[in-house]
């Protein structure tokens, strides 16, 4: 894990467990976020449209063995569903902004459903700059929501009503490499979900992406 972003995740992780520093933890991990969606900006820049959908790595084990296109779907799919669905409790901004159609996808869950040539055809699918239109108001509706949480909020615990709602949406496909991700999220409370999909998550996803990127460009 590049050394940066693990101390600074680490620090978030140690500051919001405490009242008197967890505003200092939420200020971390927004730098963290700023610090991670810069690299996944600069990919827009870097890459081609044709790199953005390779598969390097088709039959390896790992996070890897996606395209970087896949990955920013899913990092931000499964942001939205936590944010909106599960913590505000209110609707997703794929939803609200039409971003199925806009985006061309043939999905609407997270995509952890999908291996190899069906990661491959999906990516295929995407329209990228629309894709990036869509991750922009996701992160941004979510730095909005951690900067006016409070530490109370984090013990907050996820309910059957909200396992409820998650499951009707047919947000997360029911194929079993997906489906646990229900049962996951709803066993948290709010400080456990973001202490992975808000973090963590992206950490993991973005240096896959790093090294599918220097797989392309090195080989």
């Amino acid at each position: 894990m590049n050394k940066e972003w693990s101390a600074l995740n680490k620090t978030v992780q140690e500051k919001i467990k405490k009242e008197a520093t967890f505003c200092e933890g939420i200020e971390t991990l927004l730098e963290l976020r700023k610090q991670l969606m810069n690299e996944i900006l600069e990919f827009k820049t870097e890459l081609s449209r044709e790199e953005f959908i390779a598969i390097p790595f088709i039959n390896a084990n790992g996070y890897h063995s996606k395209t970087i296109a896949y990955s920013i779907w899913h990092i931000f799919r499964i942001e939205d569903i936590v944010a909106h669905t599960l913590i505000g409790k209110d609707e997703q901004i794929f939803f609200s902004g039409d971003y199925r159609t806009c985006i061309g996808a043939p999905i609407i869950t997270t995509g952890n459903e999908l291996v190899k040539e069906q990661i491959s055809d999906f990516s295929a699918a995407l329209n990228l700059d629309e894709l990036y239109r869509y991750i922009s108001s996701v992160a941004d509706s979510t730095n909005n929501m951690l900067e006016h949480l409070s530490f109370v909020d984090l013990k907050r615990k996820m309910t059957d009503a909200d396992k409820e709602r998650l499951q009707s949406l047919n947000v997360v496909s029911q194929d079993e490499k997906a489906c646990w991700l229900i049962d996951y999220w709803c066993g948290k409370d709010v400080k456990g979900l973001i202490q992975m999909p808000f973090s963590r998550h992206w950490i993991m996803h973005i240096e896959a992406s790093l090294r599918i990127k220097n797989k392309i460009h090195i080989g």
